[in-house]
């Protein structure tokens, strides 16, 4: 397993992260128990996963503390929690109560990374200004390590709320959305966590319109009439094709993987399912070389100026 640097927080984790959310939840999504999802904790760590990723809204926290029992030095714990419930916004004493909740639930009595979860721009004073000095708080209690947030990359695929996060800098480690349909933290997000030494967790490195041929051929067609993609330059039938003819043939999922683990400045490469048999393939895919310039300049002529589209 490769590790990384996480930023200034100065951990050494593995450059794949244990994704505990997104559509399958370890599982759980799908009708798996808890007891199936703290296996694939076990079966992460066994890979040598050492960094993992929940939140509060996931589910999955118990799951995690249970897979870790027994291993905790073995990993890294990140988990979340909202800032608004119901469009209202939580005060400091709700969050440290959501922060010894979700001790109970791990298991543990330290969360490593805690991230504000979903911040979006009309969040900004108030995660600021109430949030942000609660969780100093509890950074002073020793309940966490590291102060950090996720942006809400669906509802914000150009990274506003990020360029003013940065702006203040007060996060060790943030969660950017970034991948090969939309890459645009390239420009508006990496050079800032670079310069200050920010650590970086990637999500939605695929998601539905990369694991399924039908929605990306519509999400391409969509971008073609809104003038982000030029039709001239892609095959709207088959906007991927092209892969079949490079070195290795690698697959949609595969090169999704790769494209985001060699960007300069994205260090942690999230990925989450419920089968042991995926975990694996995505994993190996995380850490296969680089893809070749062919690959990445003709990546970057269709979708370089894209960023409407998250790819969930």
């Amino acid at each position: 397993m490769d590790t990384v640097r996480l930023g200034r927080t100065g951990l050494e984790v593995s450059v794949v992260g244990l994704g505990c959310g997104g559509h399958s939840r370890l599982g759980m999504a799908r009708g798996k128990d808890v007891h199936h999802a703290a296996d694939m904790v076990r079966r992460a760590l066994d890979l040598g996963v050492t960094y993992i990723d929940t939140a509060r809204a996931y589910g999955t926290e118990e799951a995690v503390g249970i897979g870790l029992k027994g291993r905790r030095d073995e990993a890294v714990i990140s988990t979340k929690a909202g800032i608004e419930r119901g469009g209202v916004p939580v005060s400091a004493a709700d969050m440290a109560r959501y922060i010894d909740e979700s001790l109970a639930k791990l298991a543990t009595d330290h969360i490593d990374v805690f991230l504000m979860h979903g911040v979006t721009s009309s969040q900004h004073e108030h995660a600021m200004q109430v949030i942000l000095p609660e969780l100093q708080r509890q950074k002073a209690a020793g309940k966490i390590r590291f102060i950090a947030a996720s942006e809400q990359f669906g509802g914000d695929t150009g990274h506003v709320w990020l360029g003013r996060a940065l702006a203040d800098d007060p996060f060790d480690v943030l969660m950017v959305g970034f991948n090969l349909l939309n890459p645009s933290a390239r420009e508006r997000v990496f050079p800032l966590t670079i310069k200050q030494d920010v650590g970086t967790l990637i999500m939605f490195a695929v998601r539905d319109t990369l694991s399924r041929p039908e929605y990306l051929k519509q999400v391409v067609g969509e971008l073609i009439a809104r003038g982000e993609v030029d039709g001239a330059k892609v095959d709207a039938g088959d906007p991927l094709g092209f892969l079949k003819d490079a070195p290795g043939s690698p697959s949609v999922v595969e090169t999704a993987y790769r494209f985001c683990r060699h960007e300069p400045g994205a260090d942690v490469i999230l990925t989450g399912t419920g089968d042991p048999e995926h975990l694996k393939a995505n994993i190996d895919a995380i850490l296969a070389p680089p893809l070749p310039p062919q690959v990445l300049e003709r990546l970057q002529t269709i979708f370089g100026a894209v960023d409407s589209v998250s790819g969930n």
